[in-house]
């Protein structure tokens, strides 16, 4: 039996941007940035694959309310596209499985784009983790099965050139912004395809989640590296998440009203700007009300709640300070 005292793992809120390395799954990096933290309770705010590199957000206890958030929002990558070869995944990963002669140059290049920004349709790729009767479509693909997938709406907000090879070699680096669901694998196909060549991703790097960047991120091995008393350092505040969101500021009576979750109408003097211009109307998410972010005064985050017709309507409320 092993003499070593057990870790004391402790309470801990906030948000670290990891910058992920190649070769390491988001679950193995999220794993291994919890140990350091010594944390007790943490989630990522969606996958990265082992074969990209960048910005994974890391989510440590209350901080995980939130994380859907980020989930849903757009992110953006540097992309490199190898022209000419396809292979059976979609990036550097996969076998080739087509071999064509690229006869493009740049201008060619810069043709096509314009059909892939905007709202587009994408076939999502036979390796990836949307399931078919409760199972990975990139299990089917590894049994050599290929499935029907309908084409779904995806938003491609910017997509523009930021290195090019062309003619001389066959590949060109890109910048994309996207809403969710978006695959950049076959964005990087489809464009090969309409160039008459194929193409597959050989390098994927994620720059941004929302309005989150690289620039705060520290590296995994770095973070290893660090004092354990210099750790801490790197964790960003809850709200963090939630900064595209307007802010609703309680005084010290709302306050207790708000963490005992009930819906409080609002003085005017205390609703921002944003949010006089748009009550009333529902915007475009289905529950109705825009979602706020919401603090004590000019001080600690409470939650997050949604404000329609004047009613604020408590949503995640942080436990820590429920009374």
């Amino acid at each position: 039996m092993s003499d070593r005292p057990r870790l004391q793992r402790r309470t801990l809120d906030g948000v670290l941007l990891l910058d992920k390395p190649l070769g390491v799954s988001s679950n193995d990096a999220l794993v291994r940035a919890k140990f350091l933290l010594l944390a007790k309770k943490a989630g990522h705010t969606g996958t990265l694959d082992p074969l990209a590199s960048g910005l994974l957000p890391l989510c440590f206890g209350e901080a995980t309310k939130f994380s859907q958030d980020l989930l849903e929002a757009d992110k953006t990558y540097e992309a490199t596209v190898r022209l000419g070869v396809r292979t059976a995944t979609g990036d550097a990963e996969g076998e080739a499985v087509q071999t064509r002669p690229v006869e493009c140059d740049r201008a060619a290049l810069d043709a096509v784009l314009p059909a892939f920004r905007g709202e587009i349709a994408q076939i999502p790729p036979m390796y990836s983790a949307l399931k078919r009767d409760g199972k990975p479509l990139y299990e089917y693909a590894r049994a050599g099965e290929v499935l029907e997938r309908e084409a779904r709406p995806v938003t491609i907000h910017s997509l523009e050139i930021i290195d090019c090879g062309l003619p001389a070699v066959p590949e060109f680096r890109m910048r994309v912004r996207c809403s969710k669901g978006t695959y950049i694998r076959t964005l990087g196909e489809d464009i090969g395809e309409r160039l008459g060549c194929g193409a597959h991703l050989s390098a994927l790097r994620r720059t941004g989640v929302g309005a989150l960047t690289l620039d705060a991120a520290i590296g995994l091995g770095a973070l290893e590296q660090a004092q354990p008393s210099e750790r801490d350092a790197w964790l960003q505040p809850v709200d963090v998440l939630l900064s595209t969101f307007a802010a609703v500021r309680l005084d010290p009576e709302l306050t207790q009203r708000f963490l005992q979750g009930q819906r409080i109408r609002l003085p005017q003097p205390l609703v921002p700007a944003p949010l006089l211009a748009s009550d009333g109307d529902d915007g475009d998410d289905d529950l109705g009300g825009q979602r706020v972010r919401v603090y004590e005064g000019e001080g600690r985050l409470l939650g997050t709640a949604r404000f329609l017709e004047g009613l604020l309507a408590p949503e995640r409320v942080i436990a820590s300070q429920a009374v």
